[in-house]
């Protein structure tokens, strides 16, 4: 699997996914730190890359958005900001998440309960 982390996170989790064995990039690596978010966004659907982000804006784009790419990983307010825990979190669920991911999902890590919905939201 392949990641993208928004600016909204810390370059930290970047760093931490490629040690755990994937292929992870932060905004700031590829010069996209100050890039509007469908930038990201459609950076991360031509690379085939998993966009994971804090920032609650994405969901106004995946509302809109036609395609089933990127998937998106979203950490909502409540839950754990330090970019070990989040790791954590993601590497922990991966297992069960995998194939939502990869078909095209939008996963929301709330502060009791992970959803998933698949992506595109408006079909």
């Amino acid at each position: 699997m392949k990641f993208l982390i928004d600016n909204a996170l810390s370059p930290m989790i970047a760093q931490a996914l490629c040690e755990a064995g994937f292929d992870a990039l932060h905004v700031r690596d590829i010069g996209l730190q100050a890039a509007k978010d469908r930038v990201v966004f459609e950076k991360a659907m031509k690379e085939d890359r998993i966009l994971i982000s804090g920032d609650t804006d994405f969901s106004t784009i995946l509302a809109l958005w036609p395609h089933a790419k990127p998937s998106v990983v979203l950490f909502r307010r409540g839950i754990e900001r330090r970019p070990k825990e989040q790791v954590r979190l993601i590497v922990a669920n991966l297992p069960h998440l995998s194939e939502a991911l990869e078909k095209g999902s939008i996963v929301v890590f709330d502060q009791n309960r992970i959803r998933v919905r698949s992506l595109p939201i408006s079909s």
